[in-house]
């Protein structure tokens, strides 16, 4: 497929270089695209970030902690994910106690693998366990947990209980200024937005569904999306955006449907391969 968008003048940043505030390992994580979050927000008048789609937060949290905006408001469907940020946000302390009495074996793992939480806290502990042993942090039934793993150190290659204690404690310090909410992203949008003119920003980063890859379904409990009812959402809204995707020719023809702009980064993945993703913005940013 001939790209018919420019190419960002922003790199993907090497994620070494960029601070990991987030405690989850999300599949498709957006660290590599700070850089280009601070550019966006830095040239805008927001005070408020909504991102619809949380997962791993990563966006909402540096926004927050770097003083891009005031506040943020993350929302998610997953109710794993969602147990996470319930407790990451509302009871941190206790997860990070939780988090220093831990070790990961098979057993232990088997057990909150198949356990029924029956608190708020052990549901979202139970879910940053999976995240950080599973491989690639896949929470989807089936999903098998790392062998060799870092440095052939197996279940533990990924569990680092100071820096997991060390995030919570950061995420503690800014809950004040940000919001979770549980529930349908696009559903909510318009309600959130409504009224905020330019002092709002939406970063939506939804699971990749379209096109030959289909990422999402394999990655993601929580996949379904209507893109055409998202982008006329955006359309009719208003509101500064920034929206990552795969460039899929349904998505493409979506973004020149509506008008809007996008630029895209040359990503590698484990395969060494090049691939192109798009970064999708109401007015020219990037280029």
């Amino acid at each position: 497929m001939q790209m018919p968008f420019p190419k960002s003048t922003i790199p993907a940043a090497n994620v070494s270089t960029v601070p990991n505030r987030s405690p989850l390992r999300y599949p498709g994580g957006k660290t590599w695209l700070i850089p280009h979050i601070r550019r966006w927000l830095s040239g805008i008048s927001a005070r408020i970030l909504i991102e619809p789609f949380a997962g791993g937060g990563s966006v909402s949290l540096t926004a927050v902690m770097e003083q891009l905006v005031d506040q943020a408001v993350m929302i998610e469907n997953d109710r794993d994910v969602a147990a996470f940020w319930h407790a990451a946000l509302g009871d941190s302390e206790a997860m990070i106690r939780k988090i220093c009495a831990f070790s990961p074996t098979r057993e232990s793992l088997r057990k909150w693998d198949f356990s029924k939480p029956t608190s708020t806290l052990d549901h979202g502990f139970r879910t940053l366990v999976l995240n950080r042993t599973r491989r690639a942090g896949i929470l989807t039934n089936g999903a098998s947990y790392m062998r060799e793993g870092e440095n052939g150190r197996g279940l533990l290659s990924r569990w680092y209980p100071d820096t997991l204690a060390s995030r919570l404690a950061d995420i503690q310090q800014a809950a004040a200024r940000i919001t979770f909410v549980e529930g349908d992203g696009i559903r909510l949008l318009p309600i959130l937005v409504f009224g905020r003119g330019s002092s709002a920003a939406v970063f939506l980063d939804p699971p990749y569904t379209l096109g030959q890859k289909q990422a999402g379904k394999r990655l993601y409990k929580d996949c379904e999306i209507d893109y055409h009812l998202l982008f006329s959402c955006l359309a009719n809204c208003r509101c500064n955006f920034l929206m990552t995707y795969d460039a899929c020719p349904e998505i493409v023809g979506l973004v020149q449907d509506h008008n809007f702009h996008a630029v895209y980064v040359e990503m590698q993945n484990a395969h060494n391969t090049r691939r192109p993703e798009l970064i999708i913005t109401r007015e020219r940013v990037f280029d």
